[in-house]
């Protein structure tokens, strides 16, 4: 199964925003944000390549977001498959911040299935 490489762009763009505060679940949002990585580094290194962007050659540093939406215009992942996880990781974030240990291991329990682990 080729892993969505558009996940951890989206990912990190929904944690960006929501403060670096310590919940019930903190670790294992944690781990799942480092095997979200750990497979879009897999799968860029293996996907096709895009042009560069204008940004890219006035030195900008790609944001996750602009990440994201290059690999769904290479068609490593769809926009729909990058959403439903971006938004899992949200979900968890969320609840982590709550105190809802239990919302939050579903967040990421669905996160996991998205994955197929």
């Amino acid at each position: 199964m080729k892993i969505p490489v558009g996940i951890i762009g989206l990912a990190l763009l929904l944690a960006s925003s929501l403060p670096g505060l310590a919940g019930p679940c903190s670790s294992q949002i944690d781990a799942m944000q480092a095997r979200i990585d750990a497979r879009i580094d897999a799968e860029a290194a293996a996907g096709p390549e895009g042009a560069e962007s204008v940004a890219a050659t006035d030195h900008h540093q790609p944001t996750p977001k602009s990440i994201a939406e290059a690999e769904v215009r290479l068609g490593d992942i769809t926009a729909r498959y990058a959403a439903k996880v971006g938004q899992a990781m949200a979900r968890a974030r969320k609840a982590d911040l709550a105190g809802e240990a239990t919302a939050c291991e579903e967040a990421l329990a669905l996160v996991r299935k998205s994955l197929g682990e």
